[in-house]
């Protein structure tokens, strides 16, 4: 495989997908205060339900997916530190678009931790639009949507 490949994880990329995703939220746990939900997430039970895709060969970078009857919830988006600026992002991205509209889902939804700021710049340039910012326990969240018609 390679890093412009995409494809759906597999039981043996369970360790790669838990340390990308700590790799990539590491550094936000003294920003925020708290340790980032992706970093908590069950790796496991998601590579199973089918909702992981991953890239690259060790795996460099990695998307979360939950479909939903009227959208696609990206719920992780994570780059290895060592893979940035190489375009896995904006791949990543892409693929997730195309997963959607495969679906027949009319848009891909997301949020991010307001203290995050670098994805507050990021998801517009790829045509995301804020929907509203809201706190959920020790969680400031921006909400994030883009159709895709």
């Amino acid at each position: 495989m390679t890093d412009e490949e995409i494809r759906a994880a597999v039981v043996a990329d369970v360790p790669a997908v838990k340390a990308v995703t700590d790799a990539a939220y590491h550094h936000y746990i003294e920003r925020i205060g708290v340790v980032p939900q992706p970093m908590e997430a069950d790796h496991a039970a998601n590579v199973a339900a089918g909702r992981v895709f991953v890239t690259g060969d060790p795996v460099i970078g990695l998307v979360v997916l939950e479909e939903h009857a009227d959208h696609l919830y990206l719920d992780n988006i994570a780059v290895h530190p060592d893979a940035h600026g190489r375009g896995v992002g904006r791949r990543l991205l892409q693929f997730v678009d195309a997963r959607a509209r495969a679906l027949g889902l009319p848009e891909v939804r997301l949020h991010t931790n307001a203290m995050m700021w670098e994805n507050q710049k990021i998801y517009p340039k790829f045509g995301y639009e804020v929907v509203e910012r809201r706190v959920n326990g020790p969680y400031d969240r921006i909400h994030y949507r883009k159709r895709l018609d």
